[in-house]
């Protein structure tokens, strides 16, 4: 297959493993692979992810599939990730849906090559963006946004009506980046339907799945109609954000958010600034990455938590006890609520809504002392399973225990053996941010409602490069009132929650 190379000499674009891999033959693969389709039997193209779960179970810590002649390689022993985190021998991968995002997020944080300057350019601009103080000074926005969010779910609660759970936290989540980090307000709780920026977000995000079920060749075939709508998404994306800034700049300064550092902040060393193209790649990096991972993560703990009676008893006596009669916690009091934390971390466990990340060689290097690796070589690293190996979380892996992750278990774990934002250089710069809003935020919500669950329901889980509850409904009902009748269950056609 023909490559270019990057300047740092590493091959760009996509490489097959058995480039990369000389003992490729000796790591297993799933049954019944067809000359030129490779292990498509059973595949389904709406949930590779947990197609890849199924054979991570059969086959072990390392395993390959092929699709379309293409071989990929699969990791999530904890011996083995704990190896590919060791940043003198392995960098970051872009590849597979991150690289199938870069038409409309570019050199962004996220989908930026390791070689491409502007990484390390914006990386060390927006740093102090998520600084204590920086932090604390986001906090008062934050309550606003979850104030709506509980005045929507005060009048379903009045009416007896249940919440579209993913899609409120959606409506959260996007309002909180984009009024903390950029000043804008999408107006999200006063629509009935997705704020245009959602609905084209999450057409740019199923494209760029479905990208990696298609073999390239067929592309303009198969997808013309997708592609199409795929250019016009990214095309809205773009006129939203670039009238953003449009705004900030013939308004002046902000209060020193994250945009104002996009636009004002040269980098404390070399004086380089963000090119106009580059603040747009990151304001819509920032736009998706900061809120749809946070809304799937708080998604799972409230059906957790709608589940797990015991667990909701507890952590909300922890809200009751830790924050009093206080109406509006300060930043201080959110960080106190460490059984809340471990609630949330516990379902990000199960449930990493960024559910797997790659991996590459930096240079020739043996895989864990087994598996030889040329430079440029990569794998992909399965997060939900490394979160389930058995030689780290036990037999009863699958079941939700908020103690896991309480202080002394988790010294007692190996050091990789939890990584829901990703690993070294590379991992999620935002990722105090989320932690502190979803503790938030599930906070005042567990002091405000009882959450009841849908009779009948069994968790689906919808994927989009990120990972999301499907259909959950939850009914809040505002503490101390009468519950109202329950409707009849229409559940009963479920998935399970591990396919």
């Amino acid at each position: 297959m023909a490559e270019t190379t990057t300047r740092t000499g590493l091959p760009k674009g996509f490489r097959s493993a058995e480039q990369g891999w000389p003992g490729l033959h000796r790591i297993p693969h799933p049954p019944y692979r067809l000359p030129l389709l490779g292990d498509i039997v059973g595949a389904s193209r709406h949930t590779p992810l947990q197609d890849s779960l199924k054979y991570a179970d059969t086959l072990g810590p390392i395993f390959r599939r092929n699709a379309f002649g293409k071989e990929f390689v699969f990791t999530w022993g904890t011996g083995l990730v704990a190896d590919l985190a060791d940043e003198s021998r392995f960098a970051k991968h872009v590849g597979l849906g991150v690289a199938n995002l870069r038409p409309v997020a570019g050199d962004g944080l996220f989908t930026a090559y390791n070689h491409e300057p502007n990484w390390q350019l914006a990386h060390d601009v927006l740093a102090p963006g998520f600084s204590r103080e920086a932090m604390a000074g986001y906090h008062p926005m934050m309550l606003a946004v979850a104030e709506r969010l509980t005045e929507h779910w005060d009048r379903a609660a009045a009416g007896g009506r249940p919440v579209d759970v993913p899609g409120d936290m959606t409506k959260l989540t996007l309002e909180t980046i984009a009024r903390t980090g950029f000043g804008h307000d999408f107006g999200s709780f006063e629509r009935v339907r997705p704020h245009p920026f959602v609905t084209a977000m999450i057409g740019t995000l199923t494209y760029a799945q479905r990208l990696n079920s298609v073999p390239a060749p067929l592309t303009p075939l198969l997808l013309r109609r997708a592609s199409r709508r795929n250019a016009a998404d990214i095309a809205h994306l773009n006129r939203i954000v670039d009238e953003v800034v449009r705004v900030r700049r013939a308004g002046g300064r902000g209060d020193g958010d994250l945009l104002d550092r996009m636009l004002e902040t040269a980098h404390p060393e070399t004086g380089e600034r963000l090119s106009a193209e580059n603040v747009r790649r990151q304001v819509i990096t920032f736009l998706v990455a900061g809120h749809e991972t946070t809304s799937g993560a708080l998604s799972f703990a409230l059906h957790y938590l709608s589940r797990e009676p015991g667990v909701a008893a507890r952590a909300r006596a922890e809200v009751d006890r830790v924050w009093g009669d206080t109406p509006a916690p300060g930043y201080e009091q959110v960080a106190k609520l460490r059984y809340v934390r471990r609630v949330l971390d516990e379902s990000l466990r199960l449930w990493p809504t960024a559910p797997a990340y790659a991996r590459e060689a930096t240079r020739d290097t043996v895989l864990a002392d087994e598996h030889p690796m040329r430079r440029g070589a990569w794998t992909l690293v399965l997060t939900p399973m490394l979160h389930r190996d058995p030689e780290v979380w036990g037999a009863e892996a699958e079941r939700f225990d908020p103690d896991r992750f309480d202080a002394q278990a988790v010294r007692s774990r190996p050091p990789h053996a939890f990584k829901p934002f990703g690993t070294g250089a590379r991992a999620c710069i935002g990722r105090q941010f989320a932690l502190h809003e979803a503790t938030l935020v599930l906070g005042l919500l567990l002091r405000r409602y009882e959450l009841r669950a849908e009779p009948g329901y069994r968790l689906r889980v919808t994927e989009r490069l990120t990972l999301m509850p499907e259909g959950l409904r939850l009914w809040p009902e505002r503490r101390g009132t009468a519950r109202p009748a329950m409707p009849e269950s229409t559940g009963g056609d479920e998935k399970p929650t591990r396919p």
